[in-house]
């Protein structure tokens, strides 16, 4: 797969359509504010407590993404539409999101229902729109296929988790030589595997690297407990409990030479540079990581889906592609 395209948005402002809202999930509210900023009093009355929690901790100047705007605004039920456009400043809120055609120059599907990314982001595909998709990617085979023959056509599509991105973890991504050989490593999240899994996957995947080989679902729905096989020998235990929200990107690391603990806690950092990847994307089409590893953690995530569906049998990756 070719990992750039044609630069998508050259020169001027970036215009940005901040599209779809499910339950559960506030990015509009969060990620609309790190582009535009936003205004406290609307902020203080998100449905989502911990949005205005980790934003009144930054200085005003750590708001906005050179050259970038949110301009449009679309979710799936239109209170919610109207709701963020007052807090984060965006001015134009639409009544489908077709209608953001032709007057955006990419857009940013905010929703983390992996099966339904495909449908949301075909009108935008075929339009030669740039595609954010928030994570997953995708929870099934044939979905997967689908981005798969769009990247290989060279559609601008982009997707990853904000842990990929978070500072806490960036020691053990640059080496993990101090602790010798890597043999054991551990990485929790709450909520369903299906939904924030991926958090987790990607959180870890940077310091592993690719090559991971089987998984293993011990656990059941809820309650998630994969074993991942790699072929460097390294065992890797992911965690998915439903209502474990004490242990959100808690990390450990075991070595032949010694031991870390890292836990993700800089929600508004690790979201920033999210964003400013795509931005950079935008403007350069070098994707900022190759689409293959994309492609290698959604196909880790489906296995542990298959595997807990069938008992805890090990699921080898190359049977999910």
């Amino acid at each position: 797969m070719n990992e750039t395209v044609t630069p998508p948005v050259s020169r001027g402002e970036i215009r940005l359509a901040m599209l779809g809202m499910v339950e559960g999930n506030g990015h509009p509210y969060s990620w609309s504010a790190i582009f535009n900023g936003y205004d406290p009093d609307e902020m203080a009355k998100c449905p989502y407590s911990a949005i205005p929690a980790y934003l009144v901790k930054e200085p005003k100047d750590s708001f906005g993404i050179p050259g970038a705007h949110v301009t449009h605004i679309w979710t799936d039920d239109p209170s919610d539409a109207r709701n963020v456009a007052k807090t984060s400043l965006i001015p134009v809120v639409v009544d489908e999101p077709r209608d953001v055609i032709g007057e955006v120059d990419a857009v940013i599907i905010a929703t983390d229902i992996g099966h339904e990314h495909v449908e949301r982001a075909q009108p935008f595909v075929e339009a030669g729109l740039p595609v954010f998709v928030d994570k997953p990617l995708t929870d099934n085979p044939g979905d997967l296929r689908t981005f798969c023959d769009w990247i290989t056509e060279d559609r601008p599509i982009m997707s990853s988790s904000c842990m990929r991105y978070c500072k806490e973890f960036m020691p053990y991504r640059l080496s993990t030589h101090d602790l010798g050989g890597l043999r054991l490593a551990f990485i929790t999240t709450p909520k369903s595997w299906e939904r924030y899994g991926i958090h987790a996957l990607e959180g870890i995947y940077p310091i592993i690297g690719p090559g991971f080989v089987s998984a293993r679902n011990t656990g059941e729905t809820g309650r998630d407990i994969v074993r991942f096989r790699h072929r460097s020998g390294v065992d890797t235990i992911v965690t998915a409990v439903s209502d474990m929200y004490g242990a959100f990107g808690v990390l450990e690391l075991c070595g032949t030479a010694g031991n870390a603990r890292a836990e993700f806690t800089d929600t508004f950092y690790a979201f920033r540079e999210q964003l400013m990847a795509f931005v950079r994307f935008l403007r350069t089409g070098i994707r900022p990581f190759p689409f293959s590893e994309t492609e290698e953690l959604m196909r880790m995530l489906i296995a542990g889906i298959v595997s807990r569906n069938e008992e805890g049998r090990e699921v080898t990756l190359e049977e999910v592609a």
